[in-house]
């Protein structure tokens, strides 16, 4: 992909949001700046007050990369997922933004990938997805697979959303569309992706789909539990009455 990035005078703004990273975030930017080596990219790093001292890693990356590529806007404390995105927002200088997790559950070498569908398709919302060929998961167990199979199934049966995945957190947008977007959500936590790709189908955005493998977290915990999937639950009813 290497004649398209050069010709590419965009640049992209990636919000990752952090809490407990430490063991995580330097590989995930070294990552990123090996995949993305022909692309113009800054890298926000939403870190919401980690008593792990993930902040102490990000410090030292700047450091190595510069403090114009790799930006830390901490917050004091876990205010959830859907505001980290806001806040990063705010010191977005990019065109387009990418959001994705910190925890190597999305890899860096997708990236590309979705860079060249946005280009080749013009597409406002590129997202990656686990349920197309070439897609999938790797280091669930089979409850967590029918568990997120179903939650997917269920939301695409009652809501109709025009994506695959809807579950996915794994995103390029055109940063004037996620700024819309992101302002007409209300979800938290788990539901917050669903809610966001439900809303830019009602509103006519156009979003194409990358395969992707999801790959479980690959040090640390997995911050999933059942007060999630109740949440999941509830926003799925929301959303069917409200979109």
């Amino acid at each position: 992909m290497g004649s398209e990035q050069k010709e590419n005078n965009n640049k992209y703004s990636i919000i990752v949001p952090t809490y407990n990273e430490r063991l995580n975030i330097a590989l995930i930017v070294y990552l990123v700046f090996k995949h993305l080596s022909n692309v113009d990219f800054e890298i926000i790093v939403v870190d919401d007050g980690s008593p792990d001292r993930t902040q102490d890693i990000v410090k030292q990356l700047q450091s190595v990369y510069g403090e114009d590529r790799i930006l830390l806007r901490s917050r004091p404390k876990k205010l959830g997922l859907g505001t980290a995105y806001i806040h990063g927002l705010k010191y977005v200088s990019g065109n387009f933004v990418v959001i994705m997790d910190a925890d190597l559950s999305h890899h860096p070498k997708y990236l590309p990938n979705f860079i060249k569908k946005q280009m080749e398709t013009g597409a406002d919302i590129v997202t990656g997805t686990r349920y197309v060929k070439g897609g999938g998961v790797h280091g669930w167990n089979l409850m967590r697979k029918l568990t997120s199979r179903g939650a997917n199934v269920l939301a695409q049966t009652l809501l109709w959303p025009g994506v695959s995945d809807l579950t996915g957190s794994f995103r390029l947008y055109r940063k004037s569309v996620l700024e819309d977007v992101i302002s007409s959500c209300v979800s938290k936590g788990y539901v917050f992706q669903m809610e966001m790709i439900v809303r830019a189908t009602r509103k006519g955005y156009n979003i194409a789909e990358v395969p992707i493998t999801f790959v479980d977290r690959v040090y640390g915990s997995s911050k999933l539990g059942g007060s999630e999937i109740v949440e999941y639950l509830k926003g799925l009813v929301y959303l069917l009455l409200t979109t």
